[in-house]
């Protein structure tokens, strides 16, 4: 079990990163929210789940070991394989799955791509109880809009995924009320917002 990578980002895609670690570079298949936290050229560490296949090794990366655990407690639903597990954490947050699942929130869960109401049914009828034991050691980013932390960080990570500067901070200035509509919101929330506003342009 690969469990953690630590090493040089060597290559920065949409879906995928390149981490060189000693003199081999070990590709992982991370969402948009994680790629986004990546710089080329810097030391970077990802909680990693290896997914064995009879025709295949894929090595997942999460920006956190609350996303890969949640990733693994995903796939132990009936039907959910890691695609649609990676989905569901690209578009919420563990907390909104957290949430979602702990409610019975049917239409919060229906937003993830590959997910109807019966799917949706499924997994909390199997995952309710499971939840709580999922570690919440890493709680999500608080405060972001203290000295604008999030502005930058969010802007560098649309510019790594290769917009330009000025289209990066017109996608903050667009996402900036969220911040101002909750003080907790974290980055990964404001990253996907501002993609999907970048994509209506």
């Amino acid at each position: 079990m690969i469990a953690q990578l630590t090493g040089v980002v060597a290559q920065v895609g949409p879906t995928s990163a390149v981490i060189e670690v000693g003199g081999f570079g070990i590709q992982a298949v991370c969402s948009p929210s994680t790629v986004a936290g990546l710089r080329l050229g810097q030391r970077a560490t990802l909680a990693t789940s290896l997914i064995v296949r009879e025709d295949s090794l894929t090595l997942y990366g999460f920006a956190s070991t609350d996303e890969r655990e949640f990733f693994e407690l995903l796939l132990t639903a009936t039907g959910v394989g890691p695609k649609l597990a990676q989905a569901a954490l690209a578009v919420l947050s563990p907390d909104e799955l957290r949430t979602a699942i702990a409610t019975e929130n049917l239409v919060q869960l229906c937003k993830v791509p590959g997910v109807g109401r019966k799917g949706a049914q499924r997994i909390v009828i199997e995952l309710k109880d499971k939840i709580d034991a999922v570690d919440q050691a890493n709680p999500p980013l608080a405060s972001v809009r203290s000295s604008g932390v999030w502005r930058a960080q969010v802007t560098q990570g649309l510019q790594g995924l290769g917009w330009s500067a000025r289209d990066a901070e017109s996608a903050c200035d667009e996402v900036e009320h969220l911040t101002r509509e909750d003080p907790l919101v974290n980055v990964a929330v404001l990253m996907r917002a501002a993609l999907q506003s970048l994509a209506r342009k």
